[in-house]
């Protein structure tokens, strides 16, 4: 198994697998954040999966007085991550939940999807038809709070980020930027070509579970204009 293991400021360290959308790499991220999440370490802070990275957030003062047979608080936990590196079994299926989501194409929501259609030489339906063929996987969450990038699109219809970002994106708008698919779960500046938009909450702050999608979920988009 390929990885590096690098330092991300002074209380913080990344494991890197690679540098591509990859559901096996991705399936290595969060089976080892699964790892950790059930047998964290003293001083353990939080963990935060990427495409195909897993940083781990810590306490240095916590982990160097538990752990003083180390130098330093990034070698203890270097250690922890090596240790349950070399223990790491991946399973050939992941198991994820399946998320359905409805989306409005109409003109006033799918903001770019003509200019999107013309620039990849198809039709507007065309465009959605692809769009919803597709079972797209959450690979990561960031940028916004519940903001899901979801890969991956469909090359038909893989569009590049608009020249001049918008100054406000409206809340809920589904968004393709090259072969990524994205949900806006707040009104906010963004660069990605907006192609329809769902009523669904994707962050609610006061529940047990502020983020509607999670890592490693499956999406199904559906339209609400049939």
């Amino acid at each position: 198994m390929n990885y590096k293991i690098f330092s991300l400021g002074d209380s913080a360290l990344t494991i890197e697998f690679g540098n591509e959308i990859s559901v096996e790499l991705n399936g290595r991220v969060l089976r080892l954040a699964e790892v950790f999440d059930k047998r964290s370490f003293t001083g353990f802070i939080e963990l935060v999966p990427a495409y195909s990275s897993l940083t781990i957030f810590y306490d240095v003062f916590t982990v160097r007085k538990n752990f003083p047979e180390f130098s330093t608080a990034f070698t203890a936990v270097k250690s922890f991550v090596e240790y349950a590196l070399e223990n790491l079994k991946v399973p050939q299926k992941i198991d994820s939940k399946a998320v359905e989501i409805p989306v409005c194409f109409d003109r006033e929501s799918a903001l770019d999807l003509d200019s999107l259609a013309a620039e990849n030489n198809l039709a507007r339906q065309e465009v959605i038809e692809i769009f919803l063929s597709q079972t797209y996987r959450v690979f990561m969450l960031g940028f916004l709070p519940g903001f899901a990038y979801l890969g991956e699109v469909d090359e038909r219809i893989a569009a590049r980020r608009k020249t001049s970002p918008r100054l406000e994106v409206p809340r809920g708008s589904v968004a393709i930027a090259g072969k990524q698919a994205g949900i806006y779960p707040l009104a906010s500046p963004g660069g990605w070509q907006i192609i329809g938009r769902t009523d669904v909450e994707l962050f609610t702050p006061n529940d047990a579970e502020p983020t509607f999608l999670q890592v490693g979920n499956q999406v199904k988009f559906y339209s609400q204009n049939l």
